[in-house]
């Protein structure tokens, strides 16, 4: 285990407990005295003077001496610890390749919302594509005014290239491509389904997901 991963964990073990939780909270409004905080959480100022004690520790509260009264000390949120909680930004790739079984839906879907979020160029294809994209993507993408190019499904060998961050967006695709799958997004077939309630879902998970990707990596300009 990584010293970072390790100091991730203990951090997320001092913030499980309802307590240190509400003292986070708190401090996210303001900075407070422990009186003050003891006061509002209606805590024993001996487990509130524990429970600070561990969120110092990893660093996710500090205190200072008051320039008024020096017998006091004010507590505040490290804003910069909860930051670093986050994964560490994955290294940028030349391009995103989107991929399904039939690059007729979901991986066209990707690719449009990825455009939409990101400077960074992208594609898609499919281990074994369609004749056409499927009329279903077509009118999810309407629906959402989301611009959706209507090209030809394309097989996978004829578009990626060295640089690429292969995403599987099919659970077909990701287990017939193994380790060529870098990423996975375990993404329902809306096609399989048929309806418009399917294919929204389809677009709503797609678009959560493109958005996580795109705060993980750097910009590309």
């Amino acid at each position: 285990m990584t010293d970072y991963l390790r100091w991730r964990a203990d951090v997320y073990a001092a913030l499980g407990d309802p307590s240190r939780l509400r003292i986070v909270d708190l401090l996210r409004d303001a900075d407070a005295s422990p009186s003050e905080l003891a006061r509002r959480l209606g805590t024993p100022s001996n487990l509130l003077a524990h429970h600070l004690k561990v969120l110092e520790q990893v660093g996710v509260v500090t205190r200072r001496r008051s320039e008024g009264d020096g017998r006091r000390s004010y507590l505040r949120l490290s804003a910069e610890t909860l930051d670093n909680l986050r994964p560490s930004a994955m290294a940028t790739p030349r391009r995103i390749v989107f991929v399904c079984t039939a690059n007729s839906a979901r991986s066209h879907l990707a690719a449009a919302l990825w455009r939409c979020a990101s400077d960074l160029p992208v594609a898609s294809a499919g281990t074994h594509p369609a004749e056409r994209i499927d009329p279903g993507a077509i009118q999810v993408a309407e629906r959402h005014q989301l611009p959706l190019p209507q090209v030809r499904p394309c097989y996978l060998e004829e578009v990626v290239t060295e640089g690429d961050l292969v995403v599987t967006v099919c659970d077909l695709a990701h287990e017939e491509l193994g380790p060529d799958s870098q990423l996975h997004w375990s993404v329902p077939d809306p096609a399989r389904v048929g309806t418009a309630a399917a294919f929204d879902g389809a677009y709503d998970e797609l678009l959560h997901r493109v958005a996580d990707l795109n705060r993980r990596l750097p910009s590309a300009s």
